[in-house]
């Protein structure tokens, strides 16, 4: 798995081109202030250690939203920093059960339409932990 963990002050996203037929259709426009984005790639042989690196994927999201004091995350399906991608079923799951178990610790968690190309904004601060990447 690849993570890119980008804080920022505002991030907004306008769903474009459906790529996954089966996804459920997204035409909602959405913003963020103040808001933790994990840029997510999923990878063909996280599906062997699927309970080993959703375990890292937690603790650097909880890691991360500490250090830029924020309890605002949003999970991006991001299939440009690796070459191996995992199933499309198998990915979507790991988001799902990520999002439930930040909820659960206390953080306001959405993700972006999944199977969809994305119009992006976003306004980054340029402080050291305000850009982290992770390869779990």
């Amino acid at each position: 798995m690849k993570l890119l963990m980008i804080y920022m002050n505002s991030f907004s996203y306008n769903p474009t081109i459906k790529t996954i037929d089966s996804m459920p259709e997204f035409t909602e426009q959405k913003s963020y202030k103040n808001i933790q984005a994990a840029f997510i790639q999923v990878e063909k042989e996280d599906e062997e250690k699927e309970s080993a690196v959703k375990k890292k994927l937690l603790k650097n999201l909880k890691w991360i939203a500490g250090k830029n004091s924020t309890k605002k995350i949003i999970l991006h399906s991001f299939a440009h920093l690796s070459e191996s991608k995992a199933d499309p079923e198998f990915t979507k799951s790991v988001f799902d059960n990520i999002e439930e178990r930040l909820k659960n610790s206390g953080f306001e968690v959405e993700q972006t339409p999944f199977g969809y190309f994305l119009d992006l904004k976003v306004d980054a601060p340029g402080y050291s932990l305000a850009r982290v990447f992770k390869d779990l």
